[in-house]
């Protein structure tokens, strides 16, 4: 097993177990989206949003999960949403970085 592989199934491990764990989630995203599983990665980054609706660098790991996808228009709705709640919340550079994806995807 390649350490990308590894890593995917330690977080696997921390989810099987803590299934409402919103950072385990995240974590087990970012690995899948590090090892070109896009789908996968969008599907953990959404599950991580729904058990916390707050958290900005999921919205910001889900665009770019889609945008890897080939689903940009399903990346446009969640960077503004991110974007909005990055500036409830004052996590002004996760905000900012949507802002660039999002400027970039309308072209």
């Amino acid at each position: 097993m390649d350490a990308s592989a590894a890593r995917i199934e330690a977080f696997r491990a921390v989810v099987r177990d803590e299934p409402d764990d919103s950072v385990a989630r995240f974590g087990l995203a970012q690995a899948l989206l590090a090892a070109a599983r896009h789908a996968e990665a969008a599907d953990e980054f959404a599950a991580a949003i729904r058990l916390a609706p707050r958290y900005t660098a999921a919205y910001r790991g889900l665009g770019r999960a889609l945008e890897a996808a080939g689903r940009p228009d399903e990346a446009i709705p969640i960077y503004e949403a991110g974007i909005a709640i990055a500036c409830e919340t004052g996590d002004l550079q996760t905000g900012q970085e949507m802002e660039v994806f999002l400027k970039r995807l309308r072209g």
